[in-house]
């Protein structure tokens, strides 16, 4: 069974969230999402989420894509959880690409940087929501 990782904050779940976990899961058998606790947000990122860890958790889990869903408590358990979970492949968005070839080289993962869907993203729809004009259309 080829096992897939891919870790994100997956905060006001949209299509591009549904491509990337629809596109990471046509790489294997089995996805791996790593979730970004709240903690780890706001200590390490200085993000606040919209919905908690368990709301966004509650989502990934109902998405047919996603086969287990688990904490991200740092940026430093990549590592082990490559080998706990014996992953095959790691996957993530390509704003992060080149950040992770370090993997690669130490647990004989496979590195992909998937290109993310370019008319959405969680921080253009903040942006539009804020928005005077776009709140009068």
């Amino acid at each position: 069974m080829k096992r897939v990782i891919t870790y994100g904050t997956f905060d006001m779940l949209h299509y591009g969230h549904i491509n990337l976990l629809r596109r990471a899961k046509s790489l294997g058998d089995y996805l791996v999402v790593a979730l970004s606790t709240d903690e780890f947000n706001w200590q390490s990122k200085s993000k606040k989420t919209y919905f908690s860890y368990e709301k966004r958790k509650q989502l990934l889990e109902s998405i047919r894509y996603v086969d287990l869903v688990i904490p991200e408590q740092s940026w430093d358990q990549k590592i082990s959880d490559m080998l706990l979970y014996k992953i095959d492949t790691f996957v993530i968005g390509d704003d992060w690409k080149g950040k992770f070839d370090f993997i690669a080289d130490e647990t004989n993962t496979e590195v992909i940087y998937l290109t993310r869907t370019p008319e959405i993203s969680t921080t253009q729809i903040k942006k539009d929501l804020n928005d005077e004009n776009f709140q009068k259309k």
